[in-house]
């Protein structure tokens, strides 16, 4: 049997762009996908914090060290410029694999600079 995890996380990321006529569907800075161990044409789904739309989509890799997020084509209508966003990859895992499987987790700050990396989140309290 199969079980789908969270894989890796780029949390609370600030939209810089939202190119409706631009091929592909979400361009990220290459550094940030590296560090959240994203791949280019990866499936991801995207939860935009400002307005509530989640949408499926799949990464472009955006230039090294420029901060970018964009929306590009249809993703373009769910976001805009300045909309903070959680965007999240799932993969499958096997009753082995799970024991040791911990997602990559990148924290972001406005400007889309690392605030901190982890493969934890806390236990919420009630």
């Amino acid at each position: 049997m199969l079980s789908t995890l969270l894989k890796g996380k780029l949390h609370m990321g600030s939209v810089t762009h939202a190119e409706l006529w631009y091929d592909g569907s979400c361009a990220i800075d290459s550094d940030l996908l590296d560090l959240a161990g994203l791949r280019e044409f990866e499936q991801i789904d995207i939860y935009n914090v400002n307005n509530g739309e989640r949408f499926t989509t799949y990464i472009i890799r955006g230039e090294a060290g420029s901060g970018i997020i964009s929306m590009n084509g249809a993703a373009a209508r769910k976001c805009q410029v300045g909309d903070r966003v959680i965007i999240a990859t799932y993969a499958q895992y096997s009753e082995e694999e799970l024991d040791k499987h911990k997602p990559k987790l990148v924290y972001l700050n406005a400007d889309n600079s690392v605030e901190r990396a982890s493969n934890t989140i806390p236990v919420q309290a009630a």
